[in-house]
């Protein structure tokens, strides 16, 4: 773990590397689980307010399950989280013709239709944030059936920080970016050393 600013990362991030295949998860992190997608309090009241225009993008399952429900659900410890339909996929997802899911809410955004993308927690998974008082806790949730996106950003050498660039930058600004990347090439430049040394 090492400071940032407010912020306590965990090396994960750096040494994890990660890019979603879609192609053979099928967007599986929108179905599976007990759970929705975590929310701020902010985006519960966002859903709220976009749900007639988002309405549209979304299969009538899971329209029902929102106006049953609400546009978001709180779970026993009092967290606010994406309404599911009949328990099993998000409300808010939506499935093209080779069964991928993708996001209703997103597709809004895409098509300039709303200005927000998609809740936070999506936009930056694999990494999964914990707000505290002082400080905000920066960590890598590890998912078994997110394991061909391990492999593809094995493959293709891409860190989780640097696949998820857009959406840490979009929850804590560029120039906090810009200093963990330049944190995470010390790091490598260290971790360098330390395996030539020890090959001496």
């Amino acid at each position: 773990m090492f400071q940032l600013g407010k912020t306590i990362i965990s090396e994960d991030i750096l040494d994890k590397e990660f890019v979603c295949n879609l192609a053979t998860c099928k967007g599986e992190c929108c179905v599976a689980g007990e759970a929705g997608a975590p929310l701020t309090r902010e985006e519960t009241i966002l859903l709220k307010e976009l749900f007639p225009k988002i309405k549209s993008y979304l299969r009538e399952g899971g329209i029902k399950a929102i106006e049953q429900q609400g546009a978001y659900t709180t779970n026993p410890i009092g967290d606010f989280e994406t309404t599911l339909v009949d328990g099993k996929e998000c409300a808010y997802a939506i499935f093209d013709a080779n069964g991928i899911a993708q996001c209703g809410i997103e597709e809004a955004y895409n098509e300039g239709v709303i200005s927000f993308q998609k809740p936070i927690s999506c936009h930056l998974y694999p990494i999964r944030i914990q707000e505290y008082k002082q400080l905000t806790a920066i960590n890598y949730h590890s998912w078994p059936i997110c394991d061909t996106a391990c492999v593809l950003g094995a493959k293709l050498k891409v860190p989780t920080y640097q696949f998820v660039k857009d959406a840490l930058v979009r929850k804590f600004g560029k120039k906090w970016y810009q200093e963990l990347d330049l944190v995470a090439q010390e790091y490598y430049q260290n971790k360098a050393l330390i395996t030539k040394n020890k090959h001496l």
